[in-house]
């Protein structure tokens, strides 16, 4: 737990839970407007959650060579929660377009 210091482990904590609270949100925001492609947005940022908590695991245990598999883990859920969400986006874009 030494490889972070306190407060860049204050910040890593912190924007895990942030996250989370974003997801909820939008996932409560689709289902009040009735509008589903917010809900797949929530959804979509899952990946990118799973490669925050890869990464603060790592760092946990000091970035261990033995765990090396969660940095390639980190980056694979990177690019998977860049690209559903970017997804999602095209899906909110379009529903917005077919309501005009």
């Amino acid at each position: 737990m030494h490889a972070l210091s306190l407060p860049t482990w204050w910040i890593h904590v912190a924007s895990v839970v942030e996250w989370i609270l974003a997801m909820l949100a939008i996932q409560n925001w689709g289902i009040q407007r009735r509008e589903p492609e917010w809900q797949w947005l929530a959804l979509a940022m899952v990946p990118a959650l799973i490669s925050a908590m890869a990464a603060c695991t790592w760092h946990l245990f000091d970035n261990s060579e033995v765990l090396q598999g969660l940095v390639v883990l980190q980056a694979g859920c990177t690019v998977l929660g860049n690209s559903t969400m970017a997804l999602a986006a095209w899906l909110i874009w379009r529903g917005r377009d077919q309501q005009a």
